[in-house]
């Protein structure tokens, strides 16, 4: 894979407080709002991470991850509109947890496959986007990303 330059060091590291503070935000608050400050911190960071995903182009064109990022900016986008308006009627809340939820894993998948196409230095864990081990590790994010969408909206329902 070829270096990280200096947008890549700063998206990472945004990208792992991102991460960080929506998983502690979903362990602690069962959904990611504007109304805790992880969540804000990770509404604020997820944005930053998904507009410089989009000026990362490691391999000379638009690729996966900046579909992801698209995505992401997509679901920021319909999450705090169902926060901030009733245009979605009883669905707002369905819909905010829905969308902010959906963006960690769409951060996850990048994550996953950089650390694993990086780590360790020199050697590895994986060298190809098609290694058995990662496609195993997509399919295990999906799994917990359906698992935990379905306790988020359950628990929002028992709201």
């Amino acid at each position: 894979m070829p270096e990280i330059t200096a947008t890549g060091w700063f998206h990472t590291a945004v990208g792992i407080i991102a991460i960080l503070s929506g998983a502690y935000s979903l362990w602690t608050y069962r959904e990611i709002t504007l109304e805790s400050k992880p969540g804000q911190v990770y509404l604020a960071t997820t944005l930053v991470t998904a507009a410089t995903a989009l000026a990362i182009y490691q391999f000379g064109s638009f690729g996966v991850a900046h579909g992801l990022a698209v995505l992401t900016l997509a679901a920021l986008l319909v999450g705090y509109v169902a926060s901030i308006t009733t245009l979605f009627g009883d669905w707002s809340r369905y819909l905010r947890a829905v969308s902010w939820t959906s963006t960690l894993f769409f951060h996850s998948l990048p994550a996953v496959t950089d650390a694993l196409m990086r780590l360790p230095v020199g050697s590895p864990v994986v060298t190809s986007i098609n290694d058995p081990l990662l496609v195993n590790c997509y399919r295990v994010l999906m799994v917990v990303l359906v698992i935990g969408l379905t306790a988020q909206l359950r628990w929002v329902r028992g709201q």
